[in-house]
């Protein structure tokens, strides 16, 4: 089976100014730009010596030593590549030239009130601006997404993330102590990646939970999302299956009146050095379904950050007519992050009501 999955590049040659040097950066960011050619113009970050460092080992030219000095040396058609936490985000795009393509890491803002001052910040100064969302562009789900637009599963009835893994918190310091861990940080990938496919849920019916044994926030959550009454859309997360990988998960699951998607994501088992992906397709023959493996080049990290980069890119330039993980269509994503801890809230209907 033949399936287009691969992002495709831009036209023209946009330089890279990467503002943060974090673990992110190192293992995708840069990784995925040397795979695809782009050029990294430069690097800035708080602590001036990771800049550095990284910019050594990748072969970056420029090393800056504040946001305001790499706008003032940047080229004109520079795009802005945010890797930090949200809390900089609204004072590093105040600082950007008017009408820049930037890319912005997720989550858009610690809630939807931050979010929304994101957004009219980026409006206000005609910013071509987009989070980068790479799940979208996985090359499971790019796949996934072709085989539904194409019809070939039928109308799709059921959208299912399960993740069962044993999750280092301790390599991710920064956001290890945030007081919405688990959906904020994790899940609203999931989230973002379903509205791609499905559009605005209803609703939202959810309950995160840490464990008993760590100091964590929470690290694992339970997610309906109301599409109707004939689509079943869930997502089920346990970061704290600390037992060993035999009964690890981590998948997605596209369900349709014709046939049947399932993708691997190997990424999340035995992190960090993850376990590879895998992409199976069920289809009706002579009555019965076969399940179908099929080889997919690439994975989530790092190739999907090429998709993010060449999608603004593309817009940038013209040869896209859609930003896909606009900031405007993100604050919708972050709209259902924040109604599912709102649903976490307000609890569950006690029996001693009935």
């Amino acid at each position: 089976m033949n399936i287009p999955y691969k992002p495709l590049l831009p036209e023209t040659k946009q330089p890279i100014i990467i503002i943060g040097a974090s673990g992110i950066v190192k293992d995708a960011h840069l990784p995925a730009y040397k795979m695809a050619g782009f050029s990294v113009f430069g690097i800035t970050n708080r602590t001036v010596a990771k800049a550095h460092s990284m910019a050594e080992e990748f072969g970056i030219p420029n090393v800056f030593e504040n946001v305001a000095e790499a706008v003032k040396n940047a080229p004109s058609n520079a795009v802005y590549d945010i890797t930090v936490l949200p809390d900089q985000y609204i004072e590093i795009l105040e600082q950007l030239p008017d009408g820049a393509a930037v890319l912005i890491q997720k989550p858009m803002g610690n809630d939807l009130a931050q979010a929304r001052e994101i957004v009219a910040v980026c409006e206000r100064k005609k910013l071509v601006a987009a989070i980068n969302f790479q799940l979208r562009f996985a090359s499971f789900v790019s796949a996934a997404r072709h085989l539904i637009t194409e019809g070939i599963i039928g109308d799709l009835y059921d959208l299912e993330f399960k993740v069962t893994v044993n999750t280092p918190w301790e390599l991710f310091p920064l956001i290890k102590e945030h007081p919405r861990l688990e959906i904020l940080f994790h899940s609203v990938h999931y989230i973002d990646c379903i509205r791609s496919f499905l559009g605005n849920p209803k609703g939202v019916y959810a309950k995160t939970t840490n464990h008993p044994l760590k100091k964590l926030s929470s690290c694992r959550s339970s997610i309906i999302l109301d599409y109707g009454d004939s689509m079943r859309v869930v997502i089920n997360t346990n970061h704290d299956h600390h037992f060993g990988p035999k009964h690890e998960e981590s998948y997605i699951k596209w369900e349709g009146t014709k046939g049947a998607i399932k993708a691997k994501m190997g990424l999340l088992m035995n992190y960090p050095d993850g376990m590879p992906d895998e992409f199976e397709v069920a289809l009706e023959k002579d009555g019965t379904y076969e399940w179908e493996k099929i080889n997919l080049e690439g994975s989530w990290f790092p190739e999907a950050f090429i998709g993010t980069m060449s999608n603004l890119m593309r817009f940038k330039e013209g040869s896209d007519s859609k930003l896909l993980a606009s900031v405007q269509d993100v604050l919708d994503t972050m709209k259902v992050v924040e109604a599912c801890y709102i649903s976490n809230e307000k609890g569950a209907i006690s029996l001693n009501e009935l």
